[in-house]
């Protein structure tokens, strides 16, 4: 979704997938135990390309199809594993990130009211200046209640979809149970939660499509690929019923 806005895919066939040039061990709560210092320098060095960059005609399709569905009283959910805030900034509403944001950091202690399984606060209420100027444990960005590391609210490798409340875990499978139409955009299907929606989808006989110029493997029968940039065919199918995705 977020390549055509010049954020490299985490798994993808572009150039510069992050996949293909960081360990996954980085995406971990352990290495963030082991090494906070520098997994917030990855993070940090990452989310200032996510908040530099705008939504692309993708996104805007996608919210001008929640709201065309708003107003005539139908369902509709929008599930994205991206982390970052185009798809809020394109005016989505119904939205679950599953994957946690990337404007928001929570504490890092276990029980404190700013940690998991409910808490965070903005990323824009830290000053991480001098944290950049000078990465070290004294400049890590700290919790204001309890003074421990504060971390990335994203969900790492070897952490659960329930293990936050923000993830939605439980909504996106009622949502998926009820669907009848699944639409996938720009997944490998290398991830468990793209698994859980593809299986509930051909358990109910949910008519599914994926939309993706990459070259996967189809991961089942029932499922029609269109191998095309989302940025071009979203705002297509727009069109064709009648939609502005401007």
């Amino acid at each position: 979704m977020s390549l055509a806005s010049g954020i490299p895919t985490f798994r993808g066939t572009d150039p510069g997938a992050i996949w293909k040039r960081d360990l996954t061990e980085l995406a971990t709560f352990a290495f963030f135990a082991e090494n906070p210092v520098e997994s917030w320098r990855w993070y940090l060095e990452r989310f200032d390309l996510v908040r530099d960059a705008r939504p692309n005609p993708a996104h805007h399709a996608l919210a001008a199809i929640d709201r065309a569905r708003a107003e005539r009283g139908e369902d509709f959910l929008l599930v994205t594993q991206n982390i970052d805030t185009l798809h809020e900034a394109a005016g989505a509403a119904r939205l679950l990130k599953v994957h946690g944001s990337a404007d928001r950091v929570r504490c890092s202690a276990q029980r404190c009211r700013l940690g998991a399984p409910r808490g965070s606060l903005p990323l824009g209420r830290l000053d991480v200046a001098a944290f950049m100027a000078e990465p070290s444990p004294a400049t890590l960005p700290r919790c204001p209640e309890c003074e421990a590391p504060l971390r990335p609210h994203v969900l790492w490798f070897d952490e659960f979809y329930g293990d936050h409340a923000d993830y939605q875990w439980d909504r996106l499978l009622a949502t998926a149970a009820a669907a009848t139409t699944i639409v996938f955009v720009g997944t490998s299907f290398s991830v468990g939660v793209t698994d859980v929606i593809l299986q509930s989808g051909v358990s109910t006989g949910a008519v599914m499509l994926s939309i993706d110029p990459g070259a996967h493997s189809q991961p089942h029968r029932s499922l029609r690929h269109l191998a095309v940039p989302a940025e071009e065919v979203l705002p297509a199918a727009c069109r064709a019923i009648g939609l502005s995705s401007v």
